[in-house]
């Protein structure tokens, strides 16, 4: 009875040491009499008991790793305190397991050492500008150095930023007096702009009123030129109504007629002007006047 219980408690053993179940996203590495013989993947495996035995076993997932803070110098000689964290992945599940002793611890001290050069190749108002620039270049030295040990560096996050606190203060200030700079600028734009669009708007009325004063001048002339043209129109054509008029028979004596009523209404108006009564000398005068005036009709109607 005890022999049979001795040889199930072996069997069991045996089994357990035998089969092997490797998870999903898991690589196991077996080393046969301490040395290296292959990676088991994931599902049911077998292995010889007593001469091959499971030295690691590594998760395929994409790791999480926090970095410790630490303080870095600027180029402008500026402490910082940085924080952040790296994403890496297991790609050779041997050189994992031989590579390095403990490949966490260093790409977390290599991670710090190539953060800290980075950072003091800056000065402290680019750290906060190129943080992408930051995590690219520590992403680069960390997988160039990962490759020997088996891991794929993903990419580097920095989480934190934190200059002193005198340092802090003056960066506050700073952006106070660029802001109420800003708003200045802006205020000192509105009264220009403002000064503009009224000197713009006088201007546009003056321009406006100038122009409706030339078409109301020009408007005017145009009126009394037609006046003017009408006037003349008029007179000529009453001269051409008289010309033909005088033509006619009885034309001249009449023309005589009408002379010699301009003549006595012109000396009754010059009587009733000056206490004066003037008198021609001879009455002949008017006859005289009478012919002299038939005369010039005459030599105008015969002229060429």
């Amino acid at each position: 009875m005890e022999i049979a219980l001795v040889i199930l408690v072996a069997a069991i053993v045996f089994v357990a040491r035998t089969f092997k179940i490797v998870p999903q996203q898991n690589a196991w590495v077996v080393e046969r009499l301490g040395k290296f013989d292959r990676t088991l993947t994931p599902g049911l495996k077998f292995i010889v008991p007593f001469i091959e035995r499971v030295a690691y076993r590594h998760s395929l997932k994409e790791v999480p790793l926090d970095v410790p803070s630490q303080v870095c110098i600027t180029k402008d000689n500026t402490q910082l305190q940085v924080d952040g964290i790296l994403f890496f992945q297991v790609t050779d599940p041997m050189r994992a397991s031989y590579g390095s002793s403990d490949y966490l611890t260093a790409i977390t001290q290599l991670a710090q050492t190539t953060l800290r050069s980075v950072v003091g190749k800056m000065e402290l108002d680019k750290t906060f500008e190129e943080r992408d620039l930051i995590n690219a270049s520590v992403v680069n030295a960390l997988d160039e150095a990962a490759l020997t040990w088996g891991v794929k560096v993903l990419r580097y996050e920095i989480k934190d930023l934190t200059p002193p606190a005198e340092i802090l203060r003056s960066m506050q200030a700073q952006i106070t007096a660029e802001r109420e700079k800003r708003a200045l600028i802006a205020a000192s734009e509105g009264r220009r702009q403002e000064q503009i669009n009224i000197a713009t708007g006088e201007r546009e009325a003056f321009i406006a009123r100038s122009e409706g004063e030339k078409q109301a001048e020009i408007n005017n002339a145009q009126g009394e030129a037609a006046a003017i043209t009408a006037v003349a129109e008029a007179t000529a054509e009453a001269i051409r109504k008289i010309a033909a008029a005088i033509q006619q028979p009885g034309g001249e004596q009449a023309v005589q007629l009408k002379v010699a009523e301009r003549a006595v209404e012109a000396y009754g108006q010059l009587a009733r002007t000056t206490n004066t009564m003037i008198v021609p000398g001879n009455m002949t005068e008017v006859s005289a006047l009478i012919g002299s005036a038939m005369t010039l009709m005459k030599g105008g109607k015969h002229a060429p």
